[in-house]
């Protein structure tokens, strides 16, 4: 990868040496280079006002929220920049590791950016970080399928048809099912888009003041969803272990039929056919669409995700790293990203690029998503609410109109120290 980085291969120790003043460390998720480059290239455009040298972070998201967390407990101050993944923004910010964003820089990144990624870079009515990348899930089928079905595709699709067309086609509905961080994520946009949330009204300063919506018309609505994709006899033979990856395998094979999954799928097709391991009419028969409806008369709540961009509190560069995180989630560099990447943009403009929408035909379908889409619970206490949530509504044909009773009472007790997940 051409410009002037360096990839870290172990982190440096707290406080570590971070060179000279004009040295901003990103911490950065593994992704397929991306990142670096970017980095590279701001570096150059700055003409040496700073040069960002990255280290990269765990795979896993907690872990890598672990390691943060860590470190800025320690009040590191090698830390300048950090890619963050929304949920835990919340955590982070009332903690104090993240520099206040100043108002004429969140003015300017805020410009132009879908409504789903603004809210998950916001915690107590403040920008605190900056919007990079967002993501959403969308249906993705097989056009053979929903011809055979008699399916409008041009027209909003339930959960409800979406069963009744794999039955009746006898072919697979990929969901996510496994124990992890994808099920709440499946979860939550039931939630939503029933009409309700996971948290209905937040306290910061007091968990145990925290009021939860899981007993609710609209969870209780949810997890009805969520138990008769589980046991509809549609989804695939290891749906309680299903991943994203299973869930675009499922769809690549010769049951495939319908799947709610991220953008990759796309590129990951395209590969599949170019490395001749997939039938070259693969794309041909593929086709997206808004995520499901839980109800056919309430606006779908699709998945939101991505990261954004935060500026380490102890950072000893403060301004020059808020300089240089407009650099990396200019509009040029969110293109970029998106085409070879395949990570797409927060700034809506981006989906209006010829390159973009030649790689990613489906790019207005995300971005409309990404403006309908809401993110997981947003609390401090994200961990414990997300681990609760795993443990209850797992596995998926397990659930049913108490499941959400029993998850909001382990989500309190956690909280107030009366239980251990």
């Amino acid at each position: 990868m051409a410009g002037a980085f360096v990839l870290a291969s172990t982190l440096t120790a707290c406080g570590g040496e971070g060179g000279g003043a004009n040295v901003l460390n990103w911490y950065i998720n593994p992704d397929s280079g991306g990142q670096a480059e970017i980095a590279a290239r701001c570096s150059e455009q700055s003409n040496g006002a700073y040069t960002i040298t990255v280290s990269q972070l765990p795979r896993d998201s907690p872990a890598q929220r672990e390691q943060l967390v860590r470190r800025l407990a320690a009040n590191d101050s090698s830390i300048d920049l950090m890619s963050l993944d929304p949920p835990y923004i919340p955590e982070f910010a009332q903690a104090g590791f993240l520099a206040p964003v100043p108002d004429d820089v969140a003015e300017r990144t805020s410009e132009d950016v879908v409504q789903s990624a603004i809210d998950g870079a916001t915690w107590d009515d403040e920008l605190v970080t900056i919007p990079f990348w967002a993501n959403t899930q969308l249906l993705w089928y097989r056009n053979s399928v929903v011809e055979a079905a008699g399916l409008d595709m041009s027209q909003p699709v339930t959960w409800d048809q979406l069963i009744q067309a794999a039955q009746d086609q006898d072919v697979i509905l990929s969901a996510q099912g496994r124990r992890s961080e994808s099920l709440v994520v499946w979860l939550n946009a039931l939630i939503e888009s029933a009409g309700g949330s996971i948290i209905q009204e937040n306290s910061p300063e007091d968990p145990t003041g925290i009021e939860f919506g899981l007993t609710t018309e609209a969870a209780d609505r949810a997890a009805e969803v969520m138990n008769a994709v589980a046991t509809s006899g549609v989804v695939g033979p290891a749906f309680s272990t299903s991943s994203e990856d299973t869930s675009a395998t499922e769809f690549e094979g010769e049951q495939g039929g319908f799947q709610v999954n991220w953008p990759f799928v796309w590129p990951r097709a395209l590969a599949g056919v170019e490395a001749g391991t997939l039938d070259e009419s693969l794309p041909d028969d593929i086709g997206w669409a808004l995520y499901p409806r839980v109800n056919e008369d309430e606006e779908t709540a699709p998945p939101y995700g991505g990261i954004n961009i935060g500026i380490g509190a102890f950072s000893e560069n403060v301004d020059a790293a808020f300089e240089a995180a407009e650099c990396i989630v200019s509009e040029e560099n969110q293109a970029y990203y998106f085409i070879t990447n395949g990570n797409p943009a927060s700034k809506a403009s981006v989906y209006d690029d010829p390159e973009v929408l030649e790689v990613f035909p489906m790019a207005d379908t995300i971005r409309e998503s990404l403006e309908l889409a809401a993110p997981r619970p947003q609390t401090p206490y994200y961990s414990e609410v997300s681990g609760a949530l795993q443990r209850e509504y797992h596995p998926p044909s397990s659930v049913g109109p108490q499941t959400g009773e029993q998850a909001q009472a382990l989500i309190e007790a956690v909280l107030a120290g009366e239980q251990l997940l």
